[in-house]
């Protein structure tokens, strides 16, 4: 095999396993780079738009950054006023709560009450470690003004100057393979803005419906529970699973008579999401299996912990699409085909 006629497709290689193990040694960095790529997937739309009606397109760019940073505020109000009360209450009853665990009939009949306690004692601990952590939780906030700063100003200038900075990435490899780069460009930010607006899309509708549910239900941390089932879903399905698990657990010791239900409540939306919600937002774009989704979330939670659940879905995403352009040009190749440049 002649490597010089596969240039463009090792260049390829190398600089996306450069880039993803950035986030091993460079984590700062990269998550700057990364958080701002995304944001910048995600208000694109709307510059797009913008800039049809003759507005300019580094206006259109700051006034789309505006707006994300009013909608950042007004959440951040909705938030410390229903959800930072409710979650504060949520910590200082957690012993209450293994109290009321310890009390279910079954784990009296099954002779439960020794490892109750120890789990009472953690309950205890992390309870008072999460209070600690709420009230640290500004000076750490501070520290990050900086890095928030800085990812509004690249996601401000990606908007602005995106398809300039794409192209002249593309020139920067062989010219004959210009066209072939800037089409797998093209097929990874599409892939990455189907995956982040689906995700967001999935965060809301289910935070929603948990809430309405423990409203209507009359069930106490209704928007922390609500809370928790959105986040989770950036998680793909051991997030869920998670915070049903949890929101089931605390259902048992506060209202029992209502357990059961509670658990079919969230099974039915974990099914639903996930079978008729989740593929109608991504259709077949990304074609990944659940398994291969699983494993790279475990797999991200040992490297990067936290971040490398949520990142994991994207890495494969980008993984997936360059493998699959490499396999097409050797297969063009090998039948005697051409590139379209």
């Amino acid at each position: 095999m002649n490597l010089a006629n596969h240039r463009t497709s090792i260049i390829l290689a190398i600089v996306f396993a450069v880039l993803l193990s950035s986030f091993w040694f460079f984590q700062d960095f990269a998550f700057i780079v990364f958080l701002s790529l995304l944001l910048q997937l995600l208000l694109q739309p709307a510059v797009d738009a913008m800039e049809r009606r003759r507005i300019p397109r580094g206006i259109a760019a700051a006034g789309a950054i505006l707006l994300f940073l009013l909608l950042v505020l007004v959440l951040l109000s909705i938030l410390s006023r229903s959800v930072v009360p409710s979650l504060q209450r949520f910590v200082t009853e957690l012993p209450s709560i293994g109290q009321g665990l310890q009390q279910m009939p079954f784990l009296t009949e099954l002779d439960l009450q020794q490892e109750m306690t120890g789990i009472l004692d953690k309950l205890s601990s992390v309870s008072a470690e999460l209070l600690r952590t709420s009230l640290s939780f500004l000076l750490v906030a501070v520290g990050k003004i900086m890095d928030f700063v800085i990812i509004i100003f690249v996601s401000f200038y990606l908007l602005k100057d995106g398809n300039s900075i794409k192209r002249w990435l593309a020139d920067l490899f062989p010219h004959g393979s210009r066209g072939r780069v800037l089409r797998l460009f093209d097929r990874l930010l599409r892939a990455l803005r189907i995956y982040v607006c689906s995700q967001l899309v999935m965060c809301i509708i289910t935070g929603l419906v948990v809430f309405i549910y423990f409203t209507v239900m009359h069930l106490p941390y209704a928007s922390v529970f609500a809370l928790l089932s959105g986040i989770s879903e950036f998680i793909p399905v051991l997030g869920p699973t998670v915070a049903s698990a949890l929101g089931t657990v605390t259902t048992a010791a506060t209202a029992w008579g209502i357990t059961l239900q509670t658990a079919l409540f969230y099974l039915a939306l974990t099914q639903i999401n996930h079978n008729v919600v989740y593929p109608a937002l991504v259709g077949k774009s990304l074609h990944l299996h659940p398994v291969a989704i699983i494993l790279g979330v475990v797999f991200g939670g040992e490297i990067l912990g936290a971040a490398g659940m949520f990142l994991a879905v994207p890495f494969i995403v980008i993984v997936k699409i360059v493998i699959t352009d490499i396999y097409h040009e050797r297969q063009m190749e090998t039948r005697g085909g051409k590139d379209i440049p």
